[in-house]
Formats: structure tokens, C-alpha cells, sequence
């Protein structure tokens, strides 16, 4: 939790704090280049030439297992088609500089095949489906002789110069080391700096968060598998030009796999430059020992690894680049005080109300079983334009399963949710993101927000739904952070809040999506009375707005203070609706839900 005395970083830090970050990073690419050709061994030129081949292997798995959070153990399918795609066309004498390509286009068409089922799958079940397709693809090479050589494998012919990446000399091969290097962490940066990697992260730290943001969580992730099946195919077709001979065993590897995901987790996993110290301390490790050893280290490699691994989970479980912005960090906001953000926010955009308008929403005869159980039962209701709609019943009720199927997240057996779209036409929405883009926004009764981002990438993360540029979405942001009391917080991580700043930036990133219908699932649960007051009058200023809002709430402050019309349910039944001061009186729903006590306090 923070400490609210504190003040908010400013954009200057910030970009302090970046530069004491990428001065050394330009030091360490820079010696990738200059220690070898200072040294002028062949031996400490393969090191940096292995050490720039793992480094981009494992920047490339870091998109998809980093960014995407799906830690593929099978990515050596890709490296492997990259390497048997140029060994077979340069025996056919096509240059691997055309073979490059041509395998990074069949490694994509694998990627995107083996993963689509895949991504259904979570936790050890996704590794574990990627394993085996790496035992498929492994198996495969070794029946087809034919093209593959079989456990024989295949030579490379010895045709020298450039046009084959068959040299003499170590210094051309480092460059085209060091230049795919420089590739691998181009692209990893640009996803992660632009709107795909925003995705990528929410959807690794949320899914359903993302969903409800419009994310299309599929999509981001095949795009991310594709990019990254392809530039671990280009390093793949070069290291087979570097080694001169490749097997099945070797291409197709389990170990390869979990090497390159090692030095992503112990360089720092999630992370741009993260793969790349992991390779520089490990590799020179590896290969010094194998060198000094000879046949006596061999499977040493693999002990470093574990004992580095055990050292990093239980000192710096951020990996390398954790430790690094450890020492670089610059004083941010600590902490998030749910009661200053609501009193900061509750006294802007007060405005005039705008009378009540027509129906934007409309659900009819909602029917949902869970096995016998009869979970909603004919519930319908409309939503009118600029109105506060409030849900209340007991636990049990069926609230949040209307709430999930008014929102896409889940199918009614029968009946229709039907919205009025922006140009007046009426639409039936199936899927979250059908309902993100039509303009239905929600939040969640247990807070998500993408822990591992700042206050001001979980709003952008709404904000891109709408914009595509980084600033604009960022401009955004920033805006709706200050209208909902969340600006001095923008840089804190969100994983730092209370469970009411938390609640608050659950909406500011909605609000980001400019919805015309907000759904609010208990967000003033767990809040205190002062706190709710204040969160009332930020609820009818945007309402004011011009906001229509669904609100499943149990404190009844906020219920009799808020809606214009309150819906009653219980055993999934509507049992009553109407103005709220009418409805608390209704003895069905003091028997059901209120009590007694409430009408005695009431009186």
C-alpha cells in the first residue's frame, strides 16, 4: 500500500530514470561487437556470436512467453523449421538469405496451426501441448529422410561468401549474429511500446479484464506467436549456416526450449532487454566451462543453469532487469488512499442533468441452467438513455449471471440482449468485444486490474479501444485519471492501490472506452460511509455525462440514492421493479432481501 503524503513522479525522473537503464544496455550491445574483434580469438568470437544467437532466440520466445504470459516450451519447432528450410534450399542452391524468409513463412502457417487449439489450453496444460508437437515435429524429421536426411541429418555445402553465410573468417558471422540480435529487440520493443503490447499484457494479467476492454485476446495472442515464430526461423536458418551440419535431435530440441525460456526468466521475463542479460552471464558461463572441461563438463551447462535459476527465484524474482530498476527506480506515488481519490473526484464535473431518454438497452425473457439448476428465470428488463438502473437481491440471487450474459461473457439458454447502437439502429451483441464496441463498458465484482502495469497503462489499455496512437490513448488516460481522482497516481503500479483505488481504476478504465452504457458490479463494496457518499456523486456525474448505468449494489445508501429504478431478484426471478423508495416497502422484497430492520430504520 502507499503512503498518500507522497508526491507523483514527473516526467523528467521518468526519463532519468530510463536513461540510467539504457546507458548500460547501449554499453553491453556495444561490447557484443568490440570485445571480440579487440580480442581477436576465434574461441571468444563463437562466445558472442552464441551469446547474440540465445540472446535473440530468447527475445523472440519473451513475445509470446514474456508479453503473452503462454510459456511455450515447444519453440524449437520454429527454430528447427527455420534451420532444415535453409539447409534443404541451399542444397538446392537456393542462398539462405532467400531460405530465411521462406522458412519464417512456414514457421508462421505452424505457428498459427499448432496454436489456435492451444490457447484454449492454460497453466502446465498449454506447455504441456507444446512439448508434444515439439516430440511430433521431432519424430516427423527423422522418418522423412528423404528431405531431412533422417538421424543422419544433413551437411551444408561448403560455398563461401556472403551469399551463403559460409565464411572463413568469425568477424561477417558476428555481425549477422549481432544484426539479427539488433532485429529481435527492435520488435520486441515496438509491441511493447505500441498497442499490441499493451494487449499482450493485459491479457497475460487479466484475460477477462481484457475482454471486457475489447481486447480480442485470441487475435493479439496469434499475432504475437506468428511474429515471434518468424524471428526465431531467421536465427534458426542462420545458426544451421553457423554449425554446418544439423540432426533432428539437435533442431528439434525440448532442451533448446527451456534454455532460450531460461534466459528470459532469469534476464527478467516480460521484459525488452530481460532475455538479453539473461544470455550475456549465462552463455559465456556455459561455454567457458565446456571449453576449459572439454568432455568432462559434459551437462554442466544445464547444472549452471538450475543453480543461476534458484539463485534468481529466490533473491531477485524479477529476473536481472528487476534488479536494475531496483537501483534506477526513481520516488513514485506509493500508495492510493480510497478516500482522497473519491473526495478529489467527487467535486468535478458537476453538471446539469439531462432528462431521462429512450430505451438503449433491452433484455427479454433471459433463461440460463447451470446442469438442474435454473439459475435466471424469464428475466427482462429495459434501460433508458441517461437513467440509473439499480439490481439488488441476495446472494444467490443471479445477479452477476444476468450481469454476465448483458455483457458477453456469458450465452443465455434462450431470450435476447438487444442494444441501440450510436447511428439509432438495434443490435444483438454475442461476444465481450461485440459489447465493447457497441459501447457497453463493466466492471468486475472482484477488482481486475493488470497488476503488473502502472495506473496509467490500465486506463490506457480502455482508451486504445477508441485509439489507436500510443499518445492520444495515453492523452486519454491522463484525462480521465484527473476526472476520477486518479492523477497524482498515474505512475504507480496498480498492484500498489487499496482495494478502493483499485475499484476506481477499474472504472477510469471503462470510462476510458467513452461507453454509453456502464455496468457497475458492487463497486462500492468494501468502502466506507464517508467514501460512498463521495463515490454517489461521482456515479451521477457520470450519469450526467450522458452515461446509461446498470448497478448491482448491496449498500442500500447507494441504491436509494442513485437509481431512478431498481429491479429486485431472487432465486432468479424478478420478484419486484420500480422507484426504489416504493419497492423497499414492497413486503415480498423486505421478506427476500431487506428485512424487517431496514423498515424499522427507515421509519
Amino acid at each position: 500500500m502507499t503512503d498518500i503524503s507522497s508526491t507523483s513522479p514527473r516526467p523528467q525522473a521518468a526519463s532519468n530514470g530510463w536513461m540510467l537503464k539504457a546507458i548500460p544496455l547501449a554499453v553491453i550491445l556495444a561490447s557484443l561487437l568490440l570485445i571480440p574483434v579487440m580480442v581477436g580469438n576465434q574461441f571468444v568470437y563463437h562466445i558472442f556470436i552464441t551469446i547474440c544467437i540465445f540472446a535473440a532466440l530468447s527475445t523472440a520466445w519473451n513475445i509470446v512467453g514474456g508479453f503473452a504470459g503462454q510459456l511455450s516450451l515447444g519453440h524449437a519447432i520454429f527454430y528447427g523449421i527455420g534451420a532444415y528450410t535453409g539447409v534443404i534450399l541451399m542444397n538446392m542452391g537456393i542462398s539462405p538469405w532467400i531460405g530465411m524468409f521462406a522458412g519464417a513463412a512456414i514457421a508462421v502457417v505452424a505457428a498459427v496451426i499448432i496454436s489456435y487449439p492451444c490457447f484454449r489450453l492454460h497453466g502446465p496444460f498449454f506447455a504441456l501441448a507444446t512439448i508434444a508437437f515439439l516430440e511430433v515435429f521431432r519424430v516427423l524429421a527423422l522418418h522423412w529422410r528423404e528431405l531431412t536426411g533422417g538421424a543422419t541429418g544433413l551437411m551444408i555445402p561448403l560455398q563461401i561468401g556472403w551469399e551463403w553465410m559460409v565464411f572463413r573468417d568469425r568477424l561477417p558471422q558476428l555481425l549477422i549474429a549481432f544484426g539479427l540480435l539488433l532485429l529481435t529487440l527492435a520488435v520486441a520493443w515496438w509491441i511493447r511500446s505500441h498497442r499490441m503490447g499493451f494487449y499482450l499484457v493485459a491479457t497475460r494479467e487479466r484475460e477477462s479484464a481484457a475482454l471486457a476492454a475489447g481486447v480480442g485476446t485470441v487475435r493479439v495472442r496469434l499475432a504475437a506467436v506468428a511474429v515471434s515464430a518468424a524471428l526465431t526461423a531467421f536465427v534458426g536458418t542462420f545458426h544451421a549456416m553457423y554449425l554446418t551440419f544439423i540432426e533432428p535431435a539437435a533442431m528439434f530440441s525440448l532442451q533448446m526450449s527451456i534454455q532460450i525460456a531460461m534466459f528470459a526468466l532469469i534476464g527478467g521475463l516480460g521484459t525488452v532487454f530481460g532475455p538479453l542479460l539473461g544470455a550475456v552471464l549465462l552463455v559465456p558461463i556455459s561455454e567457458l566451462a565446456r571449453g576449459w572441461l572439454g568432455a568432462h563438463a559434459l551437462g554442466l551447462h544445464g547444472f549452471v543453469y538450475g543453480v543461476v535459476l534458484m539463485l534468481v527465484v529466490l533473491f531477485m524474482p524479477n529476473g536481472l532487469m528487476g534488479l536494475i530498476s531496483r537501483f534506477t527506480k526513481q520516488r513514485r506515488e506509493r500508495g492510493v488512499s480510497a478516500g482522497t481519490i473519491a473526495a478529489s473526484a467527487a467535486t468535478s464535473d458537476a453538471s446539469q442533468r439531462a432528462p431521462i431518454g429512450s430505451d438503449v438497452m433491452r433484455v427479454e425473457h433471459l433463461q440460463k441452467h447451470f446442469g438442474g439448476l435454473h439459475v435466471t428465470n424469464d428475466v427482462g428488463f429495459t434501460l433508458r438513455e441517461g437513467e440509473i438502473l439499480g439490481l439488488i437481491g441476495p446472494n444467490g440471487a443471479g445477479k452477476t449471471t444476468v450481469f454476465n450474459m448483458i455483457s458477453g461473457f456469458l450465452k443465455p439458454d434462450s431470450g435476447s440482449v438487444t442494444v441501440r447502437a450510436a447511428d439509432g439502429s438495434w443490435q444483438s451483441p454475442a461476444t465481450p468485444g461485440d459489447f465493447a464496441t457497441i459501447g457497453v463498458g463493466r466492471t468486475f465484482q472482484i477488482v481486475q486490474p493488470f497488476a503488473a502495469m502502472t495506473v496509467e497503462e490500465n486506463i490506457m489499455v480502455g482508451a486504445f479501444h477508441r485509439y489507436s496512437d500510443v499518445e492520444e490513448a495515453r492523452e486519454v488516460a491522463r484525462e480521465t485519471a484527473e476526472r476520477m481522482g486518479l492523477g497524482p497516481w498515474l505512475h504507480a503500479e496498480a498492484r500498489g492501490l487499496t482495494i478502493g483505488g483499485l475499484k476506481r481504476l477499474e472504472v477510469a478504465r471503462v470510462m476510458a472506452m467513452k461507453p454509453r452504457i456502464l455496468l457497475l458490479d458492487e463497486v462500492m463494496a468494501g468502502i466506507n460511509q464517508t467514501d460512498v457518499r463521495r463515490a454517489i456523486d461521482l456515479m451521477k456525474s457520470i450519469r450526467d455525462s450522458g452515461v446509461s448505468i446498470v448497478a448491482i449494489e448491496h449498500v442500500m445508501q447507494a441504491v436509494m440514492s442513485l437509481s431512478d429504478r431498481v429491479i429486485v431478484l431472487n432465486s432468479g426471478k424478478i420478484i419486484a421493479q420500480g422507484e426504489p423508495r416504493e419497492v423497499v416497502k414492497d413486503p415480498v422484497v423486505v421478506e427476500a432481501y431487506l428485512g424487517k430492520e431496514f423498515i424499522d430504520a427507515q421509519a
